[in-house]
């Protein structure tokens, strides 16, 4: 996250504008700087790193303005010159989480291979901080970095001949899948995947019928990668599919055939002697064949 300096900002005051306005402000930059007053102790991404540190190591819900002053050495109140409450702490915190895309543009292989790399990175930063998932749910502002993760998996799926809303709502479906995936190695949502919970469901064959079928079937409870991997795979299958219904990706292909065939097929250079065929034996045997 790219340090900013804070805005002057009391509790209740007028430094800052309550609600989204307020973080839409603080995380892309708009905030003035205070003309008057001391020179600031630290940087917004300063803050916003410690208190990602305390949600790594002790959960989100530790996270408190008075746990982040202490670990900063300075007084609650003085916080407030930087944010104006938890609701932008965390904002700041998401913003220094998540961090900078990749660059899939060095991804070599189209569309397919860059989205499987995005998936995987976005997967690596929630592992890195597991609070991510619940605290980037529901309506909120996104800052620079989450919307640059946006913007070039989006930007991957450029010249498939998806229309912008296809695009948008294929980034969705594959948002949706990263996120119930890492949520799914929480305790509770997975119960089967227990030694004890499994032995249960077994010995109720009779009232669980499918679903004790499917894991005497299974070779081993489901690990979360081959979740992943699995569903990973379901979906840009699924994509690739419609991508291969359009016209513009059809006529694409075509010429591409078309050229290939030019290549491979086309007229003698001058001067190249032309082929006699094959012996009169082999000639006879091919057209017997």
């Amino acid at each position: 996250m790219t340090d900013m300096a804070p805005a002057e900002i009391t509790p209740g005051g007028d430094g800052v504008r309550s609600g989204q306005a307020g973080i839409a402000e603080l995380l892309w930059g708009m905030r003035e700087r205070p003309a008057r007053g001391p020179k600031p102790a630290f940087s917004i991404g300063h803050i916003a790193r410690v208190a990602v540190d305390i949600a790594d190591t002790d959960g989100v819900q530790a996270v408190s303005m008075q746990r982040v002053a202490s670990e900063l050495q300075f007084t609650k109140m003085a916080m407030y010159r930087y944010v104006s409450g938890k609701a932008e702490l965390l904002a700041v915190m998401i913003e220094e989480a998540v961090g900078e895309p990749p660059d899939l543009r060095r991804v070599a292989g189209g569309w397919r291979p860059r989205l499987e790399e995005w998936a995987r990175c976005m997967w690596a930063a929630w592992d890195r901080h597991p609070w991510l998932p619940a605290a980037t749910a529901g309506e909120r502002i996104m800052g620079p970095n989450e919307t640059d993760w946006i913007e070039c998996a989006v930007a991957a799926l450029a010249g498939t001949g998806l229309d912008g809303g296809e695009q948008m709502d294929a980034v969705a479906v594959l948002s949706g899948h990263i996120r119930s995936s890492q949520s799914a190695a929480a305790a509770g949502t997975q119960p089967w995947t227990t030694g004890r919970q499994r032995e249960v469901l077994l010995a109720h064959a009779d009232r669980y019928p499918a679903v004790t079928a499917a894991l005497a079937g299974a070779a081993a409870p489901q690990a979360r990668d081959s979740l992943r991997e699995f569903g990973l795979t379901r979906i840009l299958d699924g994509l690739a599919m419609l991508i291969g219904e359009r016209p513009s990706h059809r006529r694409a292909k075509a010429a591409a055939g078309t050229s290939a065939g030019a290549a491979g097929h086309g007229r003698p250079a001058a001067g190249t002697p032309r082929s006699a065929g094959p012996p009169p034996a082999t000639a006879a045997a091919n057209s017997d064949a």
